[in-house]
């Protein structure tokens, strides 16, 4: 039973044998209540939280929070990554649209093309968006290194025919930078002082 924990345990990202075992006998030393709030939690992140049909978002409904505020302009799109980068601008206070997680972005080597990604609803909703003549601009928020501008440029050349205004961020962050790191300030700036992309 331990080796199967054990096992388990150094399935997660970043995590080896040796932390593992340290992980596993640590949990056995702690009351059965607090490792079975521990069991319960991931359960229910398995089972119970799904992604905003809207945005991609993790939700624990059909909608996320963020899509479900009315307050929140729901004309300006900011397209990120991953939900960790949704956490980071939010932490900013600075941005007050809405958002859309492609889930990952354009890696060759990785073998992730565009259909890997969720480009294609993001092109349904703004074309819905704009079908009612709404004036939408679309934030390019991906990292500054080599496939995040590949991924930028495809969406760029993808949504173009909608006459949308696309910017991207300030490069307060340096090219090559991932998001994730970046601290608040500067993530902040850069999303107030963003530019217009150009391809």
């Amino acid at each position: 039973m331990l080796e199967d924990a054990v096992d388990a345990i150094a399935s997660l990202p970043g995590v080896g044998n040796r932390s593992a075992l340290r992980l596993a006998l640590h949990l056995l030393r702690q009351p059965k209540e607090n490792v079975h709030h521990f069991t319960d939690a991931i359960n229910h992140l398995c089972d119970d939280v799904r992604y905003c049909r809207t945005c991609m978002m993790i939700s624990d409904s059909d909608t996320c929070s963020i899509c479900g505020d009315h307050s929140r302009d729901h004309n300006t799109i900011c397209v990120v990554e991953n939900v960790r980068d949704v956490m980071s601008i939010e932490n900013t206070g600075q941005y007050h649209g809405t958002y859309h997680v492609l889930g990952g972005i354009i890696s060759p080597i990785n073998g992730t093309g565009p259909s890997d990604l969720s480009i294609t609803e993001l092109v349904s909703r703004i074309a819905a968006l704009t079908k009612d003549g709404n004036e939408v601009e679309v934030i390019l928020a991906l990292s500054g290194d080599v496939e995040g501008e590949t991924t930028s440029f495809y969406i760029y050349r993808q949504i173009s025919q909608f006459g949308v205004k696309v910017s991207s961020l300030a490069r307060g962050l340096g090219f090559g930078d991932d998001l994730e790191y970046a601290d608040e300030l500067t993530l902040g700036r850069s999303i107030i002082n963003r530019q217009i992309f150009r391809p």
